[in-house]
């Protein structure tokens, strides 16, 4: 579905974000200007992102977030538009991803992780490859 920038309404999904943002910045009793202040805009570019007339971006949108004491999927929860439709590959890498978080060596693996050379990083993906195949048989 081609959007027509002719008319420049908001998207439903701005909308609904600026919505979010005011909901908490009043939870928090911060004012447009001090919001404003604290990510680098005026108050009338607050007002704006608010009523979703003009759309964040990514970086602001993480300052925002910062400010608020929230996470961007906060934000987003509940948004109109599609909702994402996983595919069979997708699906496996999130379920690996979930095995490997409540596994409790992942941590120890992840403060290692950085610590080591590309080439020695390479060699023990190779190394676990490689025995995950023979573990298979």
């Amino acid at each position: 579905m081609a959007h027509d920038v002719a008319t420049k309404k908001p998207r439903p999904v701005d909308l609904y974000v600026g919505s979010r943002i005011r909901m908490r910045r009043n939870l928090l009793g911060i004012s447009q200007t001090e919001l404003g202040n604290r990510i680098g805009v005026t108050f009338q570019q607050v007002q704006k992102y608010e009523k979703g007339v003009n759309r964040i971006g990514t970086s602001r949108l993480i300052r925002i977030c910062e400010v608020l004491q929230t996470a961007p999927e906060w934000l987003f929860e509940g948004a109109p538009g599609p909702k994402p439709k996983s595919s069979a590959a997708a699906r496996k890498i999130e379920a690996a991803f979930a095995a490997f978080l409540a596994d409790d060596t992942a941590p120890r693996l992840i403060l290692i992780w950085p610590r080591l050379p590309t080439k020695l990083k390479r060699l023990a993906v190779g190394l676990l490859a490689e025995m995950a195949k023979h573990d298979e048989d």
